[in-house]
């Protein structure tokens, strides 16, 4: 018999003391099985929603195109603020104004600067009411910038932008919540009371960060302002470079025409916050990256406790068998042997539990998918760290007790009582 024909039949030898061990033994097993199995749904449910928002950021931003860059009253910041000039002197930035960006879209580099205020309205037609929907506020650059596909329908035009034309882009989830089954172009919804005409449908393609698949429309800016109540201080850019110009160097040239704009001197700090795409990410990526990291510890306390299950459950198996050990090491075995087949019951059973909570996560994973706005995934690579974590746990817990079995003396096994 070949040297992997006997490591295969020991294997398989394993395997079917543990699941004897497994029927023999269900509360103890059902324990350490149950510790695995959380731990591993953590890890796969988590690195699925992860996964499912990370395309989602990806698709968000790639509607933009990569050169796309933002210019905000305020920068990204998560810092403590008191008022003060040491901790939030950007409070007291001036909001962008009209005339700048005009301005900005005289420049020789600039393709094109939208305008946009992202606001809230109550929704209603007819008997149908919706209490709180999203309501942006855009520029007729919208179409450039954004690139959104209206269908049925139109976008508004540029004399609509300008003159602030009460006309309305819904979502298809608008549609389906207000109008469902009915045609919504022509009809007349009202936001905060405000009668507005339905002019097109799109597919919104926002990311979970921005509201996901949520009830939305787009008006005019000045529509929004006016009608609406919205106020022109939250007003924030998108600039999108010319194709053959990079976007740092356009970045350049809207920074010196705003300071320009705005008298800044050499010395002082700029007034206004330029946001890439690259910083976007980063501040995605360090925020879900600590939520990931915390969801990650959790999973291994579960893990840990479904190892402490490994070894209770083990050393009892050892102790059980004892008289059997001294047969097997009287008949020849060795220690590896023993070893190898204690090693192989353990990871059996933190691999059942690794394979119920992988199901479980995924079962999760089409929970998370079907109920909130993020389209989880379950990326390969966690499925074989989850039940490679599982295999690991076993062989590092159930370690201890495999030694204690391969070091028993076959004459005092055989004694054993």
């Amino acid at each position: 018999m070949s040297a992997f024909t006997t490591r295969l039949s020991a294997v398989s030898e394993g395997v079917r003391i543990a699941i004897d061990a497994v029927r023999a033994n269900k509360v103890r097993a059902g324990l350490t099985i149950l510790g695995i199995a959380v731990g591993v749904f953590v890890v796969v449910a988590i690195s699925a929603a992860v996964h499912g928002i990370n395309q989602s950021v990806a698709k968000d931003f790639a509607s933009t195109g990569p050169t796309t860059f933002f210019v905000s009253r305020y920068p990204i910041s998560f810092e403590a603020c008191d008022g003060s000039d040491n901790t939030c002197a950007w409070l007291r930035n001036p909001p962008i104004r009209r005339n700048e960006v005009d301005a900005l879209r005289r420049l020789s580099n600039i393709e094109a600067v939208g305008e946009r205020i992202d606001w809230s309205a109550k929704v209603r037609y007819r008997n149908v009411e919706l209490p709180s929907a999203g309501i942006e506020g855009y520029s007729a650059e919208w179409t450039t910038i954004s690139a959104p596909e209206v269908y049925p329908g139109r976008a508004f035009t540029a004399a609509e932008a300008r003159t602030g034309a009460r006309v309305a882009v819904i979502t298809t989830t608008m549609v389906e919540r207000v109008f469902g089954d009915s045609d919504p172009i022509g009809k007349t919804l009202t936001l905060n009371g405000v009668p507005f005409e339905v002019i097109g449908v799109y597919k919104d393609n926002s990311s979970f960060l921005s509201g996901g698949d949520r009830p939305k429309a787009v008006v005019p800016i000045d529509a929004l302002v006016r009608y609406i109540g919205a106020r022109a201080s939250n007003t924030g850019l998108a600039v999108k470079p010319r194709a053959d110009v990079p976007r740092d160097v356009a970045i350049d040239d809207v920074t010196a025409a705003l300071r320009g704009l705005r008298g800044s001197r050499p010395a002082d700090e700029s007034s206004f916050a330029i946001i890439t795409q690259d910083k976007l990410m980063d501040t995605y990526n360090s925020i879900f990256g600590m939520f990931f990291l915390v969801m990650i510890a959790l999973s291994g306390v579960g893990l840990i406790v479904g190892g402490v299950g490994v070894v209770a459950i083990m050393m009892i198996s050892v102790t059980e068998r004892t008289r059997e050990i001294g047969v097997r090491k009287a008949l020849g075995a060795t220690k590896a042997t023993i070893l190898w087949q204690f090693l192989v019951e353990a990871a059996t059973l933190t691999g059942i539990g690794g394979a119920i909570g992988l199901f479980v996560g995924w079962l999760g994973a089409l929970l998370i998918r079907n109920f909130t706005p993020i389209e989880a995934s379950i990326p390969p690579l966690a499925v074989v760290a989850a039940l490679g974590a599982s295999a690991v746990t076993g062989i590092l817990f159930g370690m201890l007790p495999a030694s204690r079995a391969a070091r028993l003396d076959p004459v005092e096994a055989l004694r054993y009582e």
